[in-house]
């Protein structure tokens, strides 16, 4: 059974950057995806970066693109999410995640199984 419990979220001016952090307990796959989904207020949440332990190639949404990095530490089991440039329509709650199975970018909420508790970010 895998948990995930992320950290780093807070409230941070426009322009400044943040760090989101996800631990993970049990065992993922180097087949199961991990991402990073938000959700904006009034909106669903969505898919914005992800990755796969062994892929160089990783996914990120336009809106973010350029300005967030995934990476993940193997050894301490902890997935990150570095914000930069951060704008005001980055306010939303962050969440990581673990799929399913393997599954082609774009990322879908629905293909994915384990959830993080969620961190606020708050652009202003």
């Amino acid at each position: 059974h895998v948990q995930l419990v992320e950290s780093g979220g807070g409230s941070v001016q426009a322009g400044g950057s943040l760090r989101l952090s996800c631990a993970h307990s049990g065992y993922i796959s180097s087949r199961h995806c991990m991402g990073w989904f938000r959700r904006l207020p009034g909106k669903d949440r969505e898919g914005i970066a992800a990755m796969y332990r062994n892929n160089p190639k990783s996914y990120y949404d336009g809106s973010v693109r350029d300005r967030f990095t995934i990476s993940r530490d193997t050894d301490t089991r902890t997935m990150y999410l570095e914000m930069k440039d951060l704008k005001p329509d980055d306010t939303a709650v962050y969440y990581c995640a673990t799929s399913r199975f393997w599954i082609d970018y774009p990322p879908r909420e629905a293909d994915f199984r384990y959830w993080g508790q969620g961190t606020q970010v708050t652009v202003s």
